[in-house]
């Protein structure tokens, strides 16, 4: 039996449990947003999720479904199969016959951060797929979760759908508040409320609140409908729900899409503090020294392991393959040496025949132990933007530009002044709802402003690359077919393939279906449309997104050497301090000049994190 003071703290949590019951006043709040979070609306449905929602959600599905029908995995577990690690032998993995993975191993510790790093199409979220879906031999006891895709429209808050990620404390929760209505046996509610205070129930909201905050969601959009949101705030959703359930193995494919660089700064240092087992896939160099206590490197169908983040990894892969092929060289010559001794005294003197087969000997040893590999390096990658021509000044003038979406929404922007040339090489940042992405629209006249006037260059060429440039490819043409369709004045097929070829696609990858192309390579189908329209202003919005870091490089180098303008709204910090000269801050309805470079800024962004969010710095230091 309880004792009596169990049965007060019995009777207050049922108090409680009915208090919550109540209807509950949100204080009226503007969010900071604007309109941006709401780019794409769905229609009112009175259901939680909205038919349509349905039909896309199992179309997905299904294709999911496909796909694992069409991968092959096998494997051996060689850990202990009660062990927090995670030790796979012969590991192999085909996907439509094509071998991605052969006889490799993988390893995945308890207390590590694995950053699975290699180039677009060679298997990276193929393999995370193969592993979330258990097709890999992963011992029950270790729950894992795969953050896969965004949360469907409904009409459910951002708040309750991280809060009923977390199966067994809701069901808990939904019990407690069931008995406590109906004056149950005190021993059995009480049971129920200790467990819900080893899971630290009385917490979850705020927690939840707390992760939905740190991803951009202020309290009011918190309570909004998440019908309200576009995709990229619904993927936000997701990843929230990720962080909340605090599964023993968590795999996050490309986390960063869709943040903004606050959300970026705060995502990185709140998985600095994850003590369990943590993969992600990831193409910013600054997020993976950020967060990764280890590199997987997935190259010439091997996984092979690094100790560090990725600034340590490429220095010790330099220097083994620096030994590598040092050893390789010294194999070679021994062997062209024996080879020739042999040759040239096989058949000489008694003395010198012996000395020929103890040579040879020696050289069959060699081959029969193994020889030295040469280093297989990774495709060199080069991006090409067309030379455009020189337009005089001004090219793009903002005069008293001033811009909001509806009559009576809040300003975006107020009495903008600046001008921008073929010499300008800026990057936009600024938090959620700013207008970064607005300014871009507002500049290439998709959107017009509210007063004010935008004078351009009569001659001027705009192309502006953007996260939903993919959804205008045709998925049945191949890359070939798209850019001969799109520009027919180019006659000859190999022209067009050399072309094409600039931009990191050859071979197959050229005349299959761009539907069965990574997203990575879609990227790049994009990149080569958008060159090729021959602009002389370059407006590039999160062009980083599914793209590898050598691509990311490569991408760095062609806008360098591009004749023209830029302006670039990026969460790649490292991006954009490889091409930006500039930095403007879209903040406050207004723009200013960053007096620095984008580290003095990302370094700005972790103080304010501090100054908002205590508890995470705690969380930090005492990883």
């Amino acid at each position: 039996m309880p004792s009596d003071l169990a049965k007060k703290k019995a009777a207050k949590k049922k108090e409680a449990a009915k208090a919550r019951q109540r209807p509950r006043r949100v204080p009226d709040e503007n969010g900071d947003a604007g309109p941006e979070p709401q780019e794409v609306r769905s229609p009112e449905a009175n259901g939680t999720v909205l038919p349509e929602v349905d039909a896309l959600t199992k179309e997905l599905e299904d294709f999911e479904l496909k796909k694992a029908a069409a991968r092959a995995v096998t494997g051996v577990l060689a850990s202990h199969p009660n062990s927090t690690d995670v030790h796979i032998i012969n590991l192999s993995l085909t996907f439509h016959g094509q071998e991605l993975l052969s006889d490799t191993k993988l390893e995945l510790n308890s207390g590590r951060r694995y950053g699975l790093i290699g180039l677009n199409g060679i298997g990276k979220s193929m393999l995370l797929s193969a592993i979330g879906k258990r097709e890999v031999p992963i011992p029950e006891h270790i729950d894992i979760y795969h953050l896969t895709r965004e949360m469907p429209p409904s009409d459910k808050t951002p708040l309750q759908c991280v809060m009923e990620v977390d199966t067994e404390r809701a069901m808990l929760e939904r019990e407690a508040e069931r008995l406590a209505h109906e004056d149950a046996e005190c021993e059995k509610l009480l049971e129920l409320y200790e467990r819900l205070e080893e899971l630290d129930a009385d917490k979850a909201e705020a927690r939840a609140s707390r992760i939905l905050h740190g991803l951009g969601f202020t309290p009011a959009m918190q309570r909004k409908k998440l019908k309200d949101f576009s995709g990229g705030w619904r993927m936000r959703v997701a990843l929230a729900r990720a962080l909340f359930i605090r599964p023993f193995m968590l795999l996050l494919d490309e986390p960063t899409n869709h943040l903004d660089l606050d959300a970026c700064v705060w995502l990185e240092e709140e998985l600095k503090t994850f003590k369990r087992i943590l993969v992600l896939i990831s193409h910013s160099q600054d997020f993976l020294n950020g967060v990764c206590t280890n590199i997987i490197h997935m190259h010439n169908r091997k996984l092979k392991y690094y100790t560090g983040n990725y600034d340590q990894y490429v220095k010790t892969r330099l220097e083994l393959e620096e030994n590598q092929m040092k050893r390789f060289h010294w194999e070679q010559d021994q062997i062209a040496h024996m080879k020739n001794y042999i040759a040239r005294f096989g058949h000489g003197s008694a003395k010198l025949a012996r000395q020929a087969q103890s040579k040879e000997k020696t050289l069959q040893k060699m081959m029969a132990s193994g020889l030295t590999e040469r280093v297989v390096n990774d495709k060199t990658l080069s991006f090409y933007f067309p030379p455009c021509g020189k337009i005089p000044p001004p090219v793009i003038m903002v005069q008293n530009v001033s811009f909001r979406y509806t009559k009576d929404g809040p300003w975006i922007y107020n009495n903008l002044e600046f001008g921008i040339d073929l010499d300008t090489r800026v990057a936009l940042v600024g938090p959620n709802g700013a207008g970064k992405s607005t300014l871009l629209k507002l500049l290439t006249g998709e959107l017009l402003p509210t007063d004010g006037m935008i004078r351009k260059h009569s001659h001027v060429k705009i192309g502006r690359y953007h996260q939903h440039l993919q959804e205008q490819l045709d998925l049945d043409l191949s890359p070939l077919e798209y850019m001969l369709k799109c520009y027919p004045e180019i006659k000859e097929k190999e022209e067009m393939r050399k072309i094409i070829g600039r931009y990191g696609l050859t071979g197959k990858q050229q005349v299959s279906p761009i539907r069965n192309l990574s997203d990575g390579q879609k990227c790049r189908v994009c990149f080569a449309w958008l060159a090729w329209q021959n602009p002389h202003m370059l407006f590039l919005d999160e062009p980083t997104n599914h793209l590898d870091i050598e691509t990311i490089d490569a991408l760095a180098d062609a806008i360098n050497e591009f004749e023209g303008g830029m302006m670039l709204v990026s969460h790649d910090f490292r991006l954009i301090q490889q091409v930006a000269q500039e930095i403007w801050v879209c903040e406050k309805q207004t723009i200013t000049k960053w007096q620095g470079d984008i580290l003095a800024y990302k370094e700005h962004l972790k103080s304010k994190l501090v100054d908002e969010d205590p508890q995470l710095t705690k969380r930090t230091h005492n990883v």
